[in-house]
């Protein structure tokens, strides 16, 4: 691929629904001359309570979609759960194409918190990853983390259901522990689902202000940046691509309506989304 042709191509990002819109926040505000295909798999989420088989397969439809109709240059996985399960197989069968994933920030939690308690909240699905599991004992007397699955939470943000996500959040929060900087206390909150960082305001009145939360949108953004700069890709503003601010391609295999509003209310921005089917 010649280096300037690539430079123009968009950067594809999905997830099984809104929650990558969190990663493509901060894609945005470190890459903000590239273009962004960003996929909504709503109609065959939530990703994080059904197994690996069915990730995997949705993961290598929704990038063969991205290749074929929108000739992306690079791949952001914006979910915890399809990193988990198929980037490994995405980066096998597509080697020519950088892919970024995303992985709970245990280990910078591991680093900032003082009282070395560590709480986590992700799906089900990405906490029993292969993934996951090597990333924690790669950690192993670095930090005491207390592992919560958060069934149903990610769909509650999903449906933007403010009474379910009032209601789990506290459920999870209340069944981690205590939350604070004295010994044996949470002082550190990893959000392992992309979804999550959308909740902070209402998970910050159960666990207080002192506790620090860590998301993944940033480090992802750094990645891509990294990995387009090493091969000459990154676009420049004297590059004729879109207008200003750089072109922004929304997708859903679920509602438009409900994915359209989430990028107003997160983001933002009055956009137009397009209904797909993904097979």
């Amino acid at each position: 691929m010649q280096a300037h042709l690539a430079a123009t191509q968009a950067i594809g990002v999905f997830d099984s629904g809104v929650g990558g819109l969190s990663v493509l926040r901060a894609l945005r505000t470190e890459l903000p001359q590239e273009r962004f295909v960003y996929i909504a798999d709503s109609g065959h989420a939530p990703y994080g309570e059904r197994d690996d088989a069915h990730v995997i397969a949705r993961s290598h439809a929704i990038t063969r979609y991205l290749l074929n109709q929108h000739a992306i240059k690079a791949l952001v996985v914006a979910c915890n759960t399809a990193t988990a399960a198929a980037i490994k197989l995405l980066r096998q069968d597509y080697p020519n194409l950088p892919i970024v994933g995303i992985e709970p920030a245990l280990k910078p939690a591991a680093s900032a918190s003082q009282t070395k308690h560590v709480g986590v909240m992700a799906t089900r699905g990405t906490l029993n990853s292969e993934k996951f599991r090597a990333l924690l004992e790669s950690l192993h007397g670095q930090a005491t983390f207390v592992l919560q699955p958060c069934d149903g939470l990610a769909d509650a943000i999903e449906h933007a259901d403010a009474t379910k996500i009032i209601a789990a959040c506290a459920y999870y929060t209340g069944a981690m522990g205590r939350f604070g900087t004295k010994p044996g206390e949470i002082d550190t909150l990893v959000l392992g689902c992309t979804h999550y960082p959308f909740a902070a305001d209402t998970l910050r009145t159960s666990v207080g202000e002192t506790t620090a939360f860590l998301e993944g949108g940033a480090p992802v953004a750094r990645q891509t940046r990294r990995l387009l700069a090493d091969r000459g890709w990154l676009a420049q503003a004297h590059m004729p691509i879109a207008a200003e601010p750089p072109a922004l391609t929304f997708c859903t295999t679920g509602s438009a309506d409900s994915l359209q509003s989430a990028v107003h209310r997160w983001l933002q921005l009055q956009v137009d989304v397009q209904s797909i089917d993904i097979p």
